[in-house]
């Protein structure tokens, strides 16, 4: 177990190494749900006990998610602390129920939340217009929590960085849209914007685990940020990894100073067993 909150470990000089989870989906029949939850519960009790920070979707890739505020309060065990977690919470919401999410989580000990915009295409409508937006309504509301934005370097970069140069964006901490070794083109310009324009708040830069060069797989992450699909294609046909690519994206980001990251799509059963070996090829 470690006391260290999130943002904590975020401001501490090296490097550092979060774990996204997604909840379970939402209509599972209850004896996948049960097991949905015994796995996320044992990932839980591995990651944070063993002081990883981790993040938790809400609603990610437009699929609907049980609400992950309740899976974490049901399954964190009562000795380890929520603060070295930072739930996300998505615009596509009520406000009321966005204020209300806000208002539980800092009740519960949590000290960070990631508030992003959510998918303009499917499911309900967001709240407000812009991510932004919904920060400041709970900086005001529950200003004790801290705020999480979002960049993504695959977009026009001077634009990225004025909107976290904005006063507006009111975030203590920034997440990327995922990045690979194939884009460390994009991330030198992110930290080279961000750099000039003056902007120091903590970066995670986002890594995602790829299991295999499935090119229906591949077409379907595409939709939702830029997938590399045919450098992957050529790297996993001379027969390396999906741990060894991984691996390999986060040896990259440390070589141009991006030591901050969170690795997405380890799943829930064995997710810490599965990082170890991403790490192991760092």
């Amino acid at each position: 177990m470690s006391p260290t909150g999130f943002m904590e470990q975020l401001r501490r000089p090296g490097p550092l190494v979060a774990v996204e989870l997604r909840p379970p989906r939402s209509g599972l029949d209850p004896a996948e749900s049960m097991d949905v939850w015994i796995d996320m519960h044992h990932t839980l009790q591995a990651l944070t006990r063993a002081g990883r920070p981790v993040l938790i979707t809400d609603n990610a890739v437009a699929v609907e998610e049980e609400e992950n505020l309740a899976h974490l309060t049901a399954n964190l065990p009562a000795d380890v602390t929520p603060r070295g977690i930072a739930p996300f919470l998505t615009c596509k919401h009520t406000l009321e129920y966005c204020l209300l999410y806000a208002s539980r989580a800092a009740s519960h000990g949590f000290e960070a939340l990631t508030v992003l915009g959510g998918d303009r295409f499917g499911g309900p409508p967001r709240c407000v217009p812009h991510a932004y937006e919904l920060r400041q309504r709970i900086r005001e509301a529950v200003p004790s929590l801290k705020l999480g934005g979002w960049i993504n370097p695959h977009r026009d970069i001077e634009q990225q960085v004025r909107f976290a140069l904005d006063p507006r964006f009111t975030a203590d901490f920034i997440l990327t849209q995922v990045v690979s070794h194939h884009s460390l083109d994009r991330v030198e310009a992110v930290q080279e914007g961000l750099r000039a324009a003056g902007v120091d708040l903590p970066v995670v830069w986002g890594v995602f685990l790829y299991r295999s060069a499935n090119p229906r797989t591949l077409a379907r992450l595409n939709e939702y940020f830029p997938v590399p699909a045919e450098a992957l294609t050529d790297e996993f046909a001379t027969g390396v990894g999906a741990e060894e690519l991984a691996g390999r994206t986060v040896a990259a980001l440390r070589g141009v100073g991006a030591d901050k990251v969170y690795v997405s799509n380890l799943g829930f059963r064995g997710a810490e067993r599965t990082l170890k070996k991403v790490l192991s090829q760092v």
